[in-house]
């Protein structure tokens, strides 16, 4: 049990700051996104002069949103679940089954990691967007549609990392130690 809590703890403290930063983050990115589409608002509505760039602005904010928020709503709890059955078990079975549908979740985060890394560096990536630009030390250039992608791959990078310290805590339930497990901030309660 000393060995489980001591591979949680590290597991733990790295979620607990990257998916803060996360947060962060996707929170800025989210304001941003709001800010483009109001612009956007303004210039079709007002003026009567639509711009090129807010639409596909917002949703690479919001790609960039969800990549980064989603391993949070993952580690609280925060996904839909049914959970009726798993509330009626007994605690060991109940921590069974939750590490069966953890490693079940493992298996699909590990096709999406590899399917995330393909659309980054395979000849999708390799496009440009049509209407964003970043400044580069001669003008301006293209943002390349890999930076786009690249929110699918990390998003689903942070969640195996959720779902490793996920799995641990599971293991640990199940061999009685539940109530040694330190809380996660925010979870849900009884998302466990």
């Amino acid at each position: 049990m000393r060995l489980l809590l001591g591979l949680l703890t590290p597991l733990r403290l790295l979620n607990d700051v990257v998916l803060a930063a996360g947060r962060a983050l996707g929170v800025a990115a989210l304001a941003v996104m709001v800010a483009a589409i109001l612009v956007q608002v303004f210039y079709r509505y007002v003026l009567n002069n639509a711009l090129p760039w807010p639409d596909e602005a917002a949703r690479f904010l919001m790609l960039w949103m969800t990549g980064l928020m989603a391993p949070t709503a993952f580690r609280r709890g925060g996904f839909v679940a049914i959970d009726m059955v798993v509330r009626m078990l007994p605690a060991r079975v109940a921590a069974l089954l939750s590490l069966a549908l953890l490693l079940l979740t493992l298996t699909v985060l590990l096709v999406a990691f590899r399917i995330g890394w393909a659309e980054v560096t395979g000849i999708g990536g390799r496009f440009m967007t049509t209407s964003l630009y970043y400044p580069t030390g001669t003008g301006w250039a293209k943002v390349p549609r890999a930076w786009m992608m690249m929110s699918l791959h990390v998003g689903v990078t942070l969640m195996l990392l959720v779902n490793a310290e996920m799995i641990l805590r599971s293991v640990i339930a199940l061999f009685g130690g539940a109530d040694r497990l330190p809380a996660i901030p925010g979870a849900v309660v009884g998302a466990e």
